[in-house]
């Protein structure tokens, strides 16, 4: 089990809950701390406090005064107001991330909600009703409020839900797995949706998922550069530690581990130097490793951060308004990642184009079908298929961070746009998800005509695990099926798995 304490929280503990679903729970610490902090609020309200969001109304409004009797009233209509988003659902994955992230942010015992209410994070999670929520209507300030507001009406029995992915209400769901809706007390609405959960839910699975890629991209490209016998004086550690990046420097040295050993690359060689997309291999994957622990980093600090508005201070008794639920450190991490994530993709389509093209793939097949040319098409089209994608990433890489449009009267005159980075990141991570594939794919049906060579010490599984699926190409055959077959490989890690019980790609 996983425990929610507000400050322990990273990727991988997150990607367990929401993908492998385990089980989450608070510590009577917690539990003791979170209490603390809803009395020393309900301190400041029998004191006659004016508390934002509390005892008044919100955005536009945050100046009308309204009585302490309305205070629950206002939680439900705000979170039935808020939940007015589009689009289609998010994957249960995410949606399951977003309730973690939420039930973290109150778990640190400043958002001044009831023990029993951050209780109901726990029994939906580990039961797995996952809310029906929505992926578009976030401007990523004041935090992703049509979202989160949408996984908040499940806790009132409204809205809708998922069990076992079937979609129902939200109502039903609660009574099917044995949960009983929760009456919301003044404050406790507004704390349930005023954050950049949602940005930083999808956002924490794209970076888990965009390293996985980059080991595949640094395999894929090493498989690349020995099918195609490629000069290797370019991943000399000598000069790498000239330009001492650390991305640039461990990349060169994942491609000298997996292609150690190789034969084919003992061959003569017709260059003295390779094309920049195999010599360049670890300046490029190199920056874009760089960029994604950028992203890591940023994520992680905002999963274990107080992201609410307002904060209420448990020893003070007293309140702070101020803008933690602005999403922009998020926001630019994403449209790192998805530019970084791009480039990957950028130069894999760039080898698979090197590895089909007579014109430069040093005397292989054209398109790497050896009989029947005119007759047979070989891989020709899966170039197009990286192509297109290629340039569909090219648009989705402009960033969103750099845009904002006045919300709220006015009054939210700044916004982040992080979760439609997020989101970004997202289809971007999964196009080049294919790209790669196609990569593996066309690499390793180049060495077919460098046998009996023997690949390298990496390398050479990497096409026994591609071999296991995926056949040889004699002749023409429907490829949108090898294409699946290879982008179950890359997302289930199976390649990285198995070369990794002999060289660790790092």
């Amino acid at each position: 089990m996983i425990e929610i304490d507000g400050a322990t929280l990273n990727i991988e503990k997150v990607k367990k809950v929401a993908r492998d679903k385990e089980k989450v729970f608070f510590s009577e610490k917690t539990m003791e701390k979170v209490q603390k902090n809803w009395n020393a609020l309900q301190e400041m309200l029998d004191r006659g406090d004016i508390l934002y969001g509390v005892n008044t109304g919100i955005g536009a409004f945050g100046n009308i005064i309204l009585s302490k009797d309305q205070g629950s009233e206002l939680s439900k209509r705000m979170i039935r107001a808020h939940a007015a988003g589009w689009g289609n659902p998010l994957p249960e994955d995410e949606a399951r991330a977003c309730l973690l992230l939420r039930a973290n942010v109150l778990a640190r015992g400043y958002s001044g909600v009831r023990p029993k209410t951050l209780q109901m994070f726990a029994e939906l999670l580990n039961k797995n009703i996952v809310p029906v929520i929505y992926e578009k209507g976030s401007v990523g300030t004041s935090g992703d409020l049509a979202p989160l507001a949408q996984m908040a009406l499940v806790f009132m029995g409204e809205g809708e839900a998922f069990i076992d992915s079937k979609r129902m209400d939200a109502e039903k769901a609660l009574k099917i797995k044995g949960l009983e809706k929760i009456e919301l007390e003044a404050r406790e609405g507004l704390a349930l949706f005023n954050g950049a959960q949602t940005m930083t839910a999808i956002g924490t699975l794209a970076v888990y998922d965009a390293e996985k890629l980059l080991k595949n991209a640094q395999i894929a490209a090493a498989l690349t550069i020995d099918s195609l016998n490629a000069v290797t004086l370019a991943f000399d550690s000598r000069l790498h530690a000239l330009r001492p990046f650390e991305g640039q420097n461990i990349v060169a040295k994942n491609i000298r581990n997996l292609i150690d050993k190789s034969t084919v690359l003992m061959q003569k060689k017709k260059d003295t130097q390779s094309a920049y997309s195999l010599r360049c291999v670890p300046q490029v994957l190199g920056a874009s490793r760089d960029a994604i622990g950028y992203s890591r980093k940023q994520v992680e600090i905002e999963m274990n951060s107080v992201a609410d508005n307002p904060i209420f201070l448990t020893e003070e008794k007293t309140y702070l308004a101020g803008g933690n639920f602005h999403g922009q450190p998020v926001a630019y991490a994403m449209d790192l990642l998805g530019i970084a994530v791009s480039e990957i993709g950028n130069m894999a389509e760039r080898r698979v184009n090197r590895l089909l093209n007579p014109a430069l793939n040093a005397g292989l097949p054209a398109f790497l079908i050896a009989e029947g040319e005119g007759l047979n098409s070989g891989l020709m089209i899966t170039q197009y298929t990286a192509a297109a994608l290629v340039s569909e990433n090219k648009i989705l890489a402009s960033p969103a961070s750099v845009d904002s449009i006045p919300c709220s009267a006015d009054q939210e005159d700044h916004v982040s746009m992080g979760t439609i980075a997020a989101r970004k990141a997202r289809e971007i991570i999964r196009n080049t998800e294919a790209i790669v594939g196609i990569e593996f794919m066309c690499a390793a049906q180049a060495y077919e005509f460098q046998k009996p060579a023997r690949l390298g010490a990496g390398t050479s599984i990497a096409y026994s695990v591609i071999r296991q699926s995926i056949q040889k190409v004699k002749e023409d055959r429907i490829f949108y099926k090898d294409l699946d077959i290879m982008a179950l490989l890359m997302r289930n890690g199976k390649i990285i798995e198995e070369v990794e019980k002999t060289i660790k790609v790092i």
